[in-house]
């Protein structure tokens, strides 16, 4: 009999002040409740009832410890109730981490309308480029781009970002629009270092060519990079969702989608799997369906 059984047993007996009458309450058999109550005695080294044919009385040090006993029990009860209702209806804090722009962009808004939703829920979102270990630095979901690494975490694919090189229309209107990659050597170049670190832009799809740009501007900002391009200021390479609201709106436009590199997958990866809390399964359904309507992510 581990412990927790031993107090419920010890409690019913009090109460009942029989050992019958425990071993009703518990569906334990009459010997077992008294072999339990004699380990739980033995266990303390104090006696807790006094027994005689007809009655079982608690001690003065039963009496106290029943009312430990009970709060104990009381504690364990709540306890479960809470993680039973955390595991079915979404509350708590939700801690989401995911790249800057990404962020700013897409989860921002799709997390303001969940907590709108939800509002057993509050929220937490650390928004840095790169990569932060869920189980050590204890968040709940990730947002992930590009091929996943082998772990025992959850992985939803809600879309796809692309490599793409975009301009303004006015840009193009300007200086044409570059048919093959190779025709970038007679293009301004804006490079932004934190999307295209190298010189070298690879490209896909039939072509197969690297392609050594040299930049005339080139920025460490994503925001930066695309207001100067966005301004008609020249080209530059990013990824799709970076300029999302721009291709919607019509203020930017892609070229050389034919050449592009292969597509990068978006995953939702969290912890707990289908065991996972309320808040992370219900904010995993939420976003998956909010991304896969987005035309830009798919």
């Amino acid at each position: 009999m581990d412990r927790i059984q031993a107090l419920e047993v010890f409690v019913a007996v009090a109460e009942a002040e029989s050992f019958v009458g425990g071993a009703r309450v518990t569906g334990l058999s009459a010997p077992s409740v008294t072999r339990g109550v004699n380990a739980l005695e033995a266990r303390l080294g104090a006696r807790l009832f006094t027994r005689t044919t007809r009655t079982v009385q608690l001690t003065d040090i039963g009496q106290a410890y029943l009312e430990d006993a009970r709060h104990v029990l009381e504690q364990l009860r709540a306890a479960d109730a809470t993680a039973a209702g955390a595991a079915t209806v979404p509350s708590g804090l939700l801690r989401i981490t995911c790249s800057a722009e990404f962020g700013r962009i897409y989860v921002a808004p799709i997390l303001s309308d969940f907590l709108e939703r939800f509002p057993e829920v509050d929220a937490e979102v650390l928004m840095v480029d790169r990569v932060v270990n869920l189980v050590e630095e204890g968040f709940d979901i990730a947002v992930r781009i590009g091929p996943l690494a082998l772990s025992n975490l959850a992985a939803v694919k809600v879309g796809r970002v692309r490599r793409v090189v975009c301009g303004a229309p006015d840009y193009f209107k300007r200086n044409g629009v570059p048919r093959t990659p190779l025709d970038l050597r007679n293009h301004r170049i804006v490079s932004i270092s934190g999307v295209s670190p190298s010189a070298d832009w690879r490209f896909g799809g039939q072509s197969q060519d690297v392609v050594r740009v040299k930049p005339r501007l080139s920025v460490s900002s994503v925001a930066a990079g695309i207001d100067v391009t966005r301004a008609g200021w020249g080209l530059t390479r990013v990824l799709s969702y970076q300029i999302g609201p721009d291709l919607e709106a019509g203020t930017l436009q892609t070229v050389l989608e034919d050449a592009e590199p292969d597509a990068l997958p978006i995953h939702l990866v969290h912890v707990g799997g289908r065991r996972a809390a309320a808040k992370v399964r219900a904010f995993v359904d939420f976003a998956k369906n909010r991304l896969h309507s987005n035309s830009v992510l798919n």
